[in-house]
């Protein structure tokens, strides 16, 4: 909230350095969305999240997992060219799609952990080099093999997904014809699933260990090289169910028009929520309400919609600022009580001391 009001202040302040209406630019921005925006923002906080929490898990390894956006492309692609196929019927060839979104994931999110556990690259440069090889793999893939072009349009795509291969969405917003993407259940399964696993279980107890003290954890007996790469691996295997809302329930297919940059926006998201998964949700919907508010604010205020970038740019730097402060604060408190226990221990032998005299 404190950040979400400094982003609100330094806004403000920029709006009146260009002469905008301030007041009216605020004014769009907190209108109560209509239903079908509402079923919009949902249905892209559903994708932001599965996104937040692959980038969650990287950073409680205390890793930076920034090649979401390259995971996700392939991870997409590859479910929707073997889905397109058909080789299973209605409902398997649905769980294929998935396991072979969460297998691409996985093993391109491995490449970036097997060569930091052999060869000590770090994750950040080697995800950020995949994430542009991903984006020359598939283009290179969906034009190659498996593109159908519709006559008179530039678009290609993969094959769409037979009917029986989509799932349905969910008529919980009344007042609208749009729909909730149906694995919206799926993404709250995840997001329990990461809690149970980080918080409940032997492996979540080495990953947090080895997240906040690597020479610790080797001293306990963890294997820190594993617990890198299986992280990797499952942040990447997450980090493919990213597209499978989009082309499960809405495109249907992989194409050139298939929406990018969500790897990038989870990031920010994870910031955020503290990797907490509940912390997550919310701010995947905060993320969401902004960026849709987005795209009548030019119309209603003729003021660039560029300024909500502006808005979540200093809502996640007043975020990671004040999580340090706090953090600084909570340490010095720390030192200042163990200081005041550690007097109280001297104290009490010169008093027995003086007594006994």
């Amino acid at each position: 909230m404190l950040a979400l009001l400094v982003a609100i202040v330094v806004t403000s302040l920029v709006l009146l350095a260009t002469g905008d209406p301030v007041g009216e630019v605020w004014r769009q921005m907190l209108t109560q969305p209509s239903a079908s925006q509402t079923v919009i923002i949902i249905n892209s906080a559903t994708v932001l999240y599965f996104s937040a929490i692959a980038v969650a898990i990287g950073f409680r390894m205390n890793l930076f997992n920034i090649g979401v956006d390259g995971q996700y492309r392939v991870a997409a692609f590859a479910a929707a060219a073997v889905g397109g196929e058909a080789w299973l019927p209605g409902p398997l060839n649905i769980v294929l799609i998935l396991i072979t979104a969460m297998m691409c994931g996985a093993l391109w999110a491995g490449i970036a952990g097997w060569l930091k556990v052999t060869r000590g690259v770090s994750e950040v440069i080697s995800t950020i080099m995949l994430n542009a090889i991903a984006t020359g793999v598939v283009a290179w893939l969906l034009a190659r093999v498996a593109a159908e072009q519709e006559a008179g349009s530039n678009d290609i795509g993969t094959k769409d997904l037979p009917e029986s291969s989509r799932i349905p969405g969910l008529s919980l917003v009344p007042g609208t014809g749009r729909q909730v993407y149906g694995l919206i259940f799926l993404a709250i399964l995840v997001g329990f699933l990461y809690w149970f696993v980080i918080n409940r279980t032997r492996f979540g107890f080495d990953l947090r260990a080895t997240g906040r003290s690597e020479s610790a954890a080797v001293a306990s007996g963890v294997d820190v090289k594993k617990m890198v790469l299986v992280s990797m691996l499952m942040s990447g295997a997450v980090a493919g169910l990213v597209g499978l809302p989009l082309l499960l329930g809405e495109n249907f297919n992989y194409g050139t028009d298939f929406q990018s940059g969500l790897g990038f926006s989870g990031i920010a998201i994870a910031l955020l929520g503290r990797n907490h998964p509940v912390g997550v949700a919310l701010g995947a919907l905060l993320w969401a309400y902004l960026e849709q508010q987005a795209v009548t604010l030019p119309i209603a205020t003729d003021v660039d919609d560029s300024i909500v970038k502006i808005i979540q740019g200093v809502m996640v730097l007043a975020v990671v600022i004040a999580y340090e402060v706090v953090r600084r604060f909570q340490r010095r408190m720390e030192q200042q009580q163990v200081t005041r226990e550690l007097a109280a221990q001297d104290k009490r032998p010169a008093e027995t001391t003086g007594a006994q005299a």
